[in-house]
């Protein structure tokens, strides 16, 4: 059976970082409301000279670094992003360039904070089905370039950068021991696509637009849906939550987190937090959080990871992988 194992991981983080005491001069709120409510107390913010594609590209190279691998070495390139540097070509095309890259295929996915479980179970299937040997999966964004700074309720909440893992296709024995991607569940529900949005749009407004949300009502949802495919990854596997070794969920406030976990049986001392200083980077949150607790040590070969996020749509989706 092939599994898709992950090889190595990247990221990248825009130079400047935005405490929560610089919002006090652009908006009415302070850090210890943005910390009651979020948890978070900095992110970052990229200036004119970063890009998704740029940041992307810097969390790629990371990745193939860490995996031991050339750009050369990559077959498929699957994008997670919502703040593209173009409406055509696909961002990952651009990344594809500046790799330097010249075979194999690329393209982007858009599932807003759900983007990189949803594209990291897309190149799954891909190398499964042996359309690609090697994947590079990243999840990008520049949030900052779509909040409304004047809206104290959204704007404290994103911060731009970029995460990316390589996968490659391994034969595995068809069990639970196997390194590589175990189980996945993702779904989506339109009929709450206005909760969550951007009101502009190539199609409608011909604008870009400035991210508009409901906060009580993704908080209301949120939990249930996180619970809902993490428990079908769950039964997938014939495991439980006391058998994972790192819960890595979506970044977008601490009190989801928490709540989830605490749901779901986790362990506060499995689940990797960084919203505290990444803030909502969308699709890129969950390989930012992943890179990290694989870099200082925590998540290490062999270990039992959850990831699992959320995002506008709603979308929402969960993978179990062996490290």
């Amino acid at each position: 059976m092939i599994r898709s194992v992950i090889l190595g991981a990247g990221s990248a983080l825009p130079r400047r970082v935005m405490a929560n005491t610089d919002f006090e001069n652009i908006v009415e709120t302070s850090d210890e409301w943005i910390v009651q409510r979020t948890g978070i107390r900095r992110r970052h913010i990229a200036s004119e000279d970063e890009t998704t594609a740029s940041l992307g590209e810097a969390a790629a190279r990371a990745a193939l670094e860490a995996a031991g691998l050339e750009p050369g070495d990559i077959d498929l390139i699957v994008l997670a992003t919502s703040t593209p540097n173009h409406t055509f070509p696909a961002t990952s095309v651009e990344i594809q360039e500046r790799l330097g890259i010249r075979h194999g295929y690329a393209f982007d996915l858009q599932a807003v904070c759900s983007g990189f479980v949803y594209a990291i179970s897309t190149a799954d299937l891909h190398l499964r089905g042996g359309m690609a040997r090697r994947a590079l999966v990243i999840g990008s964004e520049t949030f900052s370039r779509i909040l409304d700074w004047n809206d104290r309720t959204t704007c404290v909440l994103f911060g731009d950068g970029a995460g990316a893992v390589v996968l490659e296709a391994n034969e595995g024995t068809g069990t639970i021991a196997d390194r590589g991607i175990l189980a996945a569940s993702l779904r989506s529900d339109g009929c709450h696509k206005d909760k969550l949005y951007v009101d502009g749009g190539v199609s409608t407004t011909g604008t870009i637009g400035h991210l508009r949300m409901q906060g009580r009502e993704v908080f209301k949802h949120a939990v249930g849906m996180i619970t809902d495919v993490i428990e079908d990854v769950f039964g997938q596997a014939g495991i439980t939550a006391a058998d994972i070794d790192w819960f890595v969920p979506h970044q977008a406030n601490k009190r989801i987190i928490d709540a989830s976990a605490r749901k779901l049986g986790i362990a506060e001392e499995k689940t990797v937090i960084t919203v505290d200083h990444h803030g909502n980077t969308s699709a890129a949150s969950v390989p930012l959080a992943l890179t990290e607790a694989i870099g200082d040590g925590r998540i290490r070969q062999g270990d039992l990871v959850l990831l699992e996020a959320m995002g506008g749509g709603f979308t929402w989706g969960a993978v179990l992988v062996r490290m």
